[in-house]
Formats: structure tokens, sequence, C-alpha cells
């Protein structure tokens, strides 16, 4: 059982569900073996529950890589159970039984690689359209739902017994799309899938191309470049035009078919549901060609084994009648040879140079490497039933044993036309369900063998992709981890320059808030000290005013006494005047002085309360300039606070703008820097892997040329006893020859002669044997020298002809190294033209919004100044006019007369440069000064006697105290024209103040 520690814990309820609880030793019965590949085995199987045949396929996930292999499993077990379509394969369940998983799927016949291997000859045209129309309905199906095969080859393209076309191998498949994993078989393999790491990501057209390989590895036997090494290969794929098809015996639509699905280009390539709609597809075929084909190739295989076993049985025989065993067995190797010649096939067991054809796969399913064979048979390189890639169940998956009419159950849109088991004789189909639990397949039992004996023996070849691989899913994780890791670091950033900024502003709002509330509690306290002080004001008028009344009614008191006192005297010494006359004139004078005194008070009265309404008028309006004041300061305060702080955001943008930069630029060249640090080590052990390649195909020729050599002494002695009985059958014949014309002679001779004759003939008998013996000698020594010299030019010619040919491997391998170096330089130069442009970009729209805020600001400036002075504008006209309605003039409400001028009385013009006090000192002084005004005594004036004093002369005006006061213009005039110059100057006078900020 997996460990508790991995992923994917069976503790899991969502991983425990995808496994079977039963025991499958209990449920299938009858195994045997079928196919092999480096992620364990696929055996026969029979279901004793319902007698159907399984395939299973056992995959161990213990040993090394354990994880990776669980991993794998889950995967391919999930992917499985999301299929449902006629054209892959079916998912029957999986089992884990110590440390192995029982994959159950249906039971296949064999592969579309199968067919190559027994026939040893390709495939019809017709042939070829009809497997390559089921595959592509399958692939149609798997890419309509974004998923990805990614190990489309004949080897994993399946036939049933009633003529399916079924997609095995999923364990290489991608359950999304795009993916840019490094996954697949090397010589059937897209190019933008050997540059996945490099070029980006790619789609389900990768199949598109696979599927048009694999046409040709049927119209040629073989896949494009399978007599080159597979990194070789891969270098070759990525860097060189699309292949074609060899032979011009292929019709245009077919060549048309594969053209099409080969196209370099990704986005040139049509999908697999355009290319369902190509003629080469469409067009009319015979309905039971899959059926005809898979009876003939059990023929073949049926005869093949009997063959085999007849040889077994005739060897056995030998040995029990202990005869020869070379003419037998001679004869055995005829009668296969007549049936080979026959069928059109030959020796199964014939060898080639070691090629790989396992798949690479990201996923390695259940396999601890990529399974590249080191085929040393044409035949073994494509795994027919299990293609060793990884995990390939491809091979045996299983026959379909349902009705045919519950063949369209699948509710999709990809329902198999032309491909699909067309209606047979119903004797066949009767043999079909009486038949279907018995063993049947389309693979010879020598290429069973070869692959387990394959498998044992291990393949150095395999093991070198199957690292190359590791090293590329593992360079990619490396540089997807970096990416991650410097994204979240980048976002981390982000956060914290957003936080800062945001921590800012909420200060400057927080600022701003106090600075509101305390020019309100200003404004309020200003207010209140005003009313305060205009009160007490109000009351030392009222007071002096009291007090010069007081004086006055002193002052008329002692005059009226003054006055009665001379009247007397001035009567007493007028001794003529009748005393009624006296006193008549006595009451009337007292009466013109009351009157006159009480004329006089009335006037004062009158000049007192003028004066209280003008002062108090004079005041209220003093007040209001120089709240206007204060406002003025404050809002100059509240924008120079504005203006600070909008400074330092901007500031601060800025800041941030060049350390994000700085961040970025640091990134891009962490990653470029880790790029090529993994592409030279791709490259270096591509390098080492070719030189690796290369060191052992000449290892093997040398040992090829040893055995040849040691051989030799062997194939010599041979030769040397056929030439033997060659001349063995001339001394022969040349005996025979001799008697019989010893015979004649001597019938035709006299006795008396016949010594002679017998002397003569002995004589001639023994030169010409002379002669055939020394030809014989020369034979055997001109045999002996030519074979020699024979065989050391052949090693020459292989030797010099594989060094050739590896050189070229080694240069493609240089110049594909270059142009990916090349190509990653220009990328790292584009990548960092276009960070560069983002960050200029970038800083301009920066740039752009911080002058958008700051005219923004300068707008709002304006606007609060302008509303400003409006206000207090249209507040000073209102007070004006309240006061002239109230019969005060301008000059009046100024408190400067108009004689100051001429008397050099100093001007007040001009505002304040400083600051308004934030309390009431400012309004006290204006109290002071007012209070100061008001004690100036009053000259009094001797009036002349009786009425002649005109009441209310104006003297109260003399009197009352005159304080110096602004006007509302700044200076000595009143009007609209002051009021204009002032709000100019006070804008010139906010504005001047708040520039200052602005430095």
């Amino acid at each position: 059982m997996p460990s508790s520690a991995r992923a994917g814990n069976l503790k899991d309820p969502e991983v425990a569900d995808l496994f079977c609880k039963d025991d499958p030793e209990k449920l299938f019965a009858d195994l045997r073996e079928i196919g092999h590949g480096s992620f364990g085995a696929v055996y026969f199987a029979r279901d004793v529950r319902s007698n159907e045949v399984v395939a299973i396929k056992k995959m161990s996930y213990s040993g090394k890589q354990t994880n990776e292999k669980w991993q794998d499993i889950i995967k391919e077990v999930k992917f499985l159970q999301k299929l449902r379509h006629p054209n892959t394969i079916e998912y029957r369940g999986c089992y884990l039984k110590e440390h192995t998983a029982w994959l159950v799927m249906e039971y296949c016949l064999g592969s579309a690689s199968d067919l190559l291997e027994v026939h040893k000859k390709p495939l019809q045209e017709i042939e070829i359209a009809a497997i390559t129309h089921g595959a592509l309905q399958g692939l149609a199906y798997l890419h309509s739902h974004n998923m990805i095969h990614r190990d489309v080859k004949a080897g994993n393209i399946l036939l049933t017994e009633p003529g399916q076309v079924k997609l095995g191998d999923f364990g290489s498949a991608s359950i999304v799309s795009p993916a840019n994993s490094f996954v697949g078989t090397p010589y059937w393999m897209a190019p933008e899938v050997i540059l996945a790491m490099d070029e980006g990501q790619y789609d389900g057209k990768v199949d598109v191309w696979s599927l048009g390989i694999t046409c040709i590895e049927l119209a040629e036997r073989k896949p494009p470049l399978f007599n080159m090494n597979a990194m070789s290969a891969l270098y070759h794929i990525a860097q060189n035009e699309s292949p074609i098809l060899q032979s011009n015996q292929w019709s245009d639509s077919f060549r048309n078919f594969v053209d099409s699905s080969l196209q370099k280009i990704p986005q040139d390539r049509p999908t697999s549901d355009v290319l369902l709609n190509h003629r080469f597809l469409c067009r009319e075929r015979p309905l039971t060609v899959i059926m005809d084909l898979i009876a003939r190739t059990k023929d073949a295989v049926r005869e093949l084994d009997n063959l085999q076993y007849r040889k077994m049985k005739k060897i056995l025989f030998q040995e029990t009648q202990q005869n020869g065993p070379v003419s037998e067995g001679a004869e055995d190797e005829e009668e296969v040879e007549q049936y080979l010649l026959r069928t059109g096939t030959v020796n199964s067991m014939e060898s080639s140079q070691s090629v790989p054809s396992m798949s690479i796969s990201a996923s390695s399913q259940s396999s601890s490497v990529n399974s590249l064979a080191d085929a040393s048979d044409d035949s073994s390189s494509e795994m027919a039933m299990m293609q060793e890639g990884e995990h390939t169940v491809t091979s045996n998956s299983s026959i379909i044993h349902r009705p045919t009419g519950q063949d369209n159950i699948y509710d999709d849109p990809y329902q198999p036309e032309m491909d699909q088991p067309q209606p047979v004789s119903a004797g066949r189909r009767r043999a079909y369900y009486r038949n279907r639990d018995h063993f049947a397949t389309i693979r010879t039992a020598s290429l069973v063998t070869r692959q387990i004996q394959e498998h044992e023996q291990g393949s150095a070849l395999r093991e070198q992709m199957s690292g190359y691989k590791r090293m590329r899913r593992q360079h990619q994780k490396q540089l997807m981890g970096l990416e991650n890791k410097l994204k979240a670091e980048m976002d981390e950033h982000q956060l914290k320059l957003d936080k800062e900024l945001e921590n800012q502003r909420n200060s400057f709002a927080t600022e701003a808030d106090k600075l509101v509330k305390k020019h309100q509690a200003i404004l309020e306290k200003e207010t209140k000290a005003a009313l305060a002080e205009e009160k007490k004001f109000q009351q030392h008028i009222l007071g002096q005013q009291k007090k010069e009344l007081t004086s006055l009614l002193d002052s008329q008191k002692r005059q009226y006494r003054q006055r009665k006192d001379q009247l007397k005297e001035e009567l007493s010494e007028n001794q003529t005047t009748p005393k009624r006359e006296k006193q008549e004139w006595l009451i009337r004078q007292k009466e013109c002085l009351q009157q006159m005194q009480a004329e006089e008070e009335a006037s004062l009265l009158r000049r007192q309360r003028q004066y209280y309404e003008l002062q108090c008028r004079q005041y209220k309006r003093k007040m209001l300039l120089a709240r206007h004041n204060l406002e003025q300061d404050l809002l100059r305060e509240d924008l120079n606070k504005k203006q600070t702080q909008k400074d330092l955001e901007c500031a601060m943008l800025l800041r941030h703008h060049e350390s994000t930069q700085e961040l970025e630029f640091r990134q891009l060249n962490s990653v470029q820097r880790t790029r090529a640090e993994l592409i030279r080590t791709q490259h270096q052990t591509e390098l080492a892997n070719q030189m690796e390649y290369n060191k052992r195909r000449e290892q093997e020729l040398r040992q090829k040329h040893t055995v040849e050599v040691r051989q030799q002494p062997k194939s010599l002695k041979s030769k040397e006893l056929q030439i033997k009985r060659q001349f063995q059958e001339t001394c022969k014949i040349q005996t025979r020859q001799y008697k019989a014309l010893r015979n004649h002679l001597l019938e035709s001779t006299p006795k008396s002669d016949h010594k002679t004759v017998l002397k003569r003939l002995k004589e001639e008998q023994t030169r010409k044997l002379a002669i055939l013996a020394e030809q014989y000698d020369h034979s055997i020594n001109d045999m002996l020298s030519t074979q020699a010299l024979r065989l050391d030019e052949t090693q020459e010619a292989e030797y010099q002809v594989l060094r050739m040919q590896l050189q070229q491997e080694l240069e493609l391998l240089n110049a594909y190294q270059s142009k990916i170096k090349i190509h990653t330089d220009t990328q790292h130069d584009r990548e960092v033209k276009d960070l560069e442009q983002r960050v200029s970009i970038r800083r301009a729209l920066l740039e752009q919004r911080i002058e958008e805020e700051m005219l923004s600001l300068q707008n709002e400036r304006s606007e609060r100044i302008r509303t400003l002075l409006e206000r207090q504008a249209h507040e000073i006209e209102a007070f004006d006019s309240e006061s002239m309605r109230l019969g005060f003039s301008s000059m009046a409400l100024s408190g400067i007369p108009a004689e100051a001028f001429n008397q050099g009385y100093p001007s007040s013009s001009g505002w304040p440069s400083r600051p308004v006090p934030r309390s009431g000192s400012h309004w006290s002084h204006s109290v002071q000064n007012s209070e100061h005004a008001a004690a100036v005594p009053r000259q009094q004036r001797a009036r002349p006697q009786g009425c002649e004093a005109a009441p209310g002369s104006g003297s109260g005006a003399e009197n009352s105290p005159q304080p110096l006061r602004r006007t509302a213009s700044g200076g000595p005039g009143g009007g609209s024209e002051g009021g204009l110059s002032r709000s100019t100057s006070v804008t010139s006078h906010i504005s001047n103040g708040s520039h200052l900020s602005y430095s």
C-alpha cells in the first residue's frame, strides 16, 4: 500500500473510490502473459464472474520512484474512467494487490504494429484508411474534451475481434489542454512537444502529427528516421522539414492527408475534427476490410506458430532416433522458407540495428524508466500489445463482449462510421460469441518471448532516454517553480507597496480630518472671541458716553448756577427795573438757559447714538474683514497641506515604480540565467548521451567484427569442406571415367598389351589427379586469401560508414543546439526589450496620471480660492449695502474722516503678510486701539450766550473717538473698484503663499 505520507493516500475517500476492494486473484483466472514492458506485464485473463476475456496490466509501485509510480497509476485510472467512446479502450476497473495495481480493460487481439510484424510488409491503402479513420475518431473525442493522447503510434492503435479500432495506452495522456510536458515516443513526437519547454504550450494538434507519422509507419513498416538514434531523431524533427511518403505507389489523397497532418507550424495543421472530413478517409472502401485483415493475420500467426511447433517436434523426434540434427534442421528450414515465400513474410527473428521505440512520457506510468527498447529486431521496436513506453496497455486491450445492437450506447458526436464492424454472416457472429472466452491474438509467440528477454536483459538506450526525459521534466519543474516563486515575490512586493500607499493615504486623510476639525475649532473660537470683544467694546463705548453725559449734566448745572448768579448780579445792579419785570426776565432767561441745555443734552444723546451705531458698524465690518483674512489663511494652509500630501504621494508612486522596475529586471535576469543554465545542462547531457551512443555503436560494431573474425575459421572450414567435397566429386568422376576407359581399352586390346595399357592409363590418371590436387591447393589458398581480404575490406567499409553516420548525427546535434542557443538569446533580448517597453509605458502612464492629478489639484485650488473670494465679496457687498441702507457711508465705515488724509493720518492699505493669530489677541488689539481713540478728551468750545449755538453742530463727531480702520478696498476709498482690487490682491496673496509649498 502507498505510504500514509504520500500524496493521493488511500485514506482519502476520493482516491480510495478509484480502486475496487475485491481480491483480483479470486476474480480472474487463466492468466497468460501476452506482452511485456518497463512498467510490468500484460496478461490475458478470464473473469470468473462473467466468463469474459479481459486484459490485465500489472504495474508495481514499489522500489525506486515509488511516489511517482503511484501518482501515475492514479492519473491513468482517472483518465480511463472519463473515457466513453467506441474508439477508446474500455476500462473495467483497477485492483490493488501487494504493491501491484491490476488495471483491467477489454481484451484486444493486438495492435496495428503487430500487423506489420506478422506480414513483414506494408498494409494496403484501404486498410491504412480504415485504421486511421477509427483512430482519428477517438482522437477527435479526446480533443473535444480538452484531452491529449501524446503517444499515438501503430503500437497504441488496437484491434478487437469484431474489427473495431481502439486507442490504447493513456499513460502519457494529458487531462488538460494546452500542455507543455516533454512526453511521447521520439520518432512520433511533434516538433512543438520537443520544444515544449522552450517554445511554450501545445494542444491536441500534436496527436494529428503523430497520426501522420503513424500513416507513414503503416505504409513503410517503420516511422521516418527509424535507423537513427532516438536523440538524433529528436534534433532532426525539430530542425528539418517534415517527412513525406517515399514511394510513388500511393494515391494523391493519401499523400495530401499525410502532408496536411505533418505541417511543421501548428497553426497550419488541421484539427482532428477538420481532418475527419478529408477525402482520404471519406472515400468508399469495403465494410469488412479490417475483419478480413484480422482474419488473414490470424491465419499467418497460426501457421508461423505451427511451423515452430513442427520444428520442435522434429527436434524431439531426431533426438529420439539419434539422427543427425543438421540434415533434419536443414529440411525444416527449407519448409519454413517455402511457407514464408508463399505468404510474403520473412523470418521474424531477423535482426537489425538496435533502435529505440518506447515512449518517453512525463508521467511514466508506474514505470521507473522510459522504456526505449534497444530492439535487436525490427518487430521488437513496436511492442504490439503493450508498447513498452510508459505503461502502454495498448496491445491487448480486449475483445468487445457486447451484442452488436449495443455498439452505439455511447452518446458522443464522434461515432465510428465506416470502421465499425458491419453486418457479417450470422454464422460468424454466433461463432464469435460462442468462442469469445477463448484465447485469440494476432501476435506470434516469438514476439512475446523476445519482449520478455529484452526487458530482462535491460536496455542502455532505454535507460539513457529515460534519464533524459526525467532531466527535461525536472528542468521544467524547476523553471515553473522559479516562475511561481518570482510571481509570489512580485505579488508580495505589490501587496507591500499597495499597503504602504494605502497607509500613507489613510494617514493623509487622518491629517486632513484633523486639520478640518482644527480649522473649525479656530473659527468657532475666533467667532466666540469676536462676539465677546464686540460686547466689551459696546459696553466700553456706552460707559464712555454715560460719563460724557454725566459730565455734560454736571457742567450744565454749574453753568446754570453760574448763569443764574450772573443774572441775579445783573438784576441787582439794575435798580431801575421793577421787581416784577426782573422776575419775569429772570424766569425767561432761566427758561432759555434750560431750553438751551436741554437742546445741548439732546444733541449730545443724538451724537452719542450716531457714534455708537457707527462704531458698532465699523467694528462689525472690521471683524468681518478679519474673519475673511482668517478664512483665507486657513484655506491657504489647507491647500498647502493638500499640495504637500499630493507631492509626497507622487514621490512614493515614483519610488514604487522604481522599486518594481528593479524587481522585474532582477526577476527576469534570474529566470533567464536559470533557463540558460538548464539549457546548458540539457545540451551537455545531450552531447554526453550522443557520445555514449557513438561509443556504444562503435563497440557493437567492433564486437560484431570480432565475432566475424572468430567465426572466420569455422566459415573457412566449411568453405574448405565444400571445396573438398567438390574435388572429391571430381575425383570420383575421374575415377569412374578412368575405370570406364580402362575397361573399354582392355576389351579392345590384346591381353599381351594389357599391362602396357594399364601402366599408361595409370600414369595419366596419376598426372590428372596431381593436377587436381594442385588445383585443390590453389583453390584453398585463393579462397583463404580472398575471404580474409574481403572480410577486412567489408569491416573497414562498415566502420567508415558508421563513423560518417555518427559524425553526421553529432554535427546535426551541434547545429540544433546552436540554433536553440541563438533562439534562446534572441528570446532573452526580446524579453528584455519587452520589459523595457512595458516599464517605459508604465512610467509614462504614471507621469501622465500624476500630471493630471496635479492639474486637478490646481483646478481645485483655483476653484476653492475663487469660491471663497466670491463669497467674501458677496458678504462685504451685502454688509455695505445694508450699511448704506442704514445711512452709513463707506468713508464713515472705514473709520477715517476725509480730512484725515490732509492732516497726515497714516494709510492702512495692503493685506498683512503675517498669518492671522489663532487666538483672540488679534481682535483684542483692535479693541484696545478703539478704546484709546475713544478716550481722547473732547475739547470744549465756548458757546455764545443765548440760543445762538446750533444744536447738533457736529461737535460730537469731533469729540467722539475715531479709531483707524481698514477700508474695504484696503485704502481710503470704498466702492466696487476697491472690492475688485482687494479680490485680486487676495488671490495673488493666497497663490503666492501656496506657491511656497510647491518649491
